[in-house]
């Protein structure tokens, strides 16, 4: 997973394919420490999908951006444009049948 260490990197990011994941978390939160490990392992069945690890600590900002009120927030961007969201309770099998959907349109 990839450490995106500003808003600009971030953006660039976001637009620089046609599906990428953002996680953002805080290094304090264990329930996102214990996500992150089964996220990428989900990831694995869909190598398009290029994921972001965005600190809220070091860029705080980013959270007003993205209207993140709690933590782990998973945002799912589709050729730029956020697609899918999760928060707090995030279940893998749900994302990743979210994920398939859009993914299927897109790479077969």
């Amino acid at each position: 997973m990839q450490d995106l260490e500003s808003i600009d990197t971030i953006d660039s990011f976001i637009n620089s394919g046609d599906m990428r994941m953002l996680y953002l978390s805080r290094p304090a939160c264990g329930v996102c420490k214990a996500l992150i490990p089964k996220i990428e392992e989900m990831l694995k069945d869909f190598p398009e999908v290029k994921p972001g690890y965005v600190d809220l600590d070091k860029i705080p900002e980013a959270a007003g951006k993205f209207s993140i009120f709690t933590i782990p927030g998973i945002l799912v961007f589709i050729q730029g444009k956020e697609t899918i969201r999760k928060a707090r309770y995030v279940s893998v099998d749900q994302l990743a049948g979210e994920i398939d959907r859009y993914h299927s349109l897109l790479f077969n």
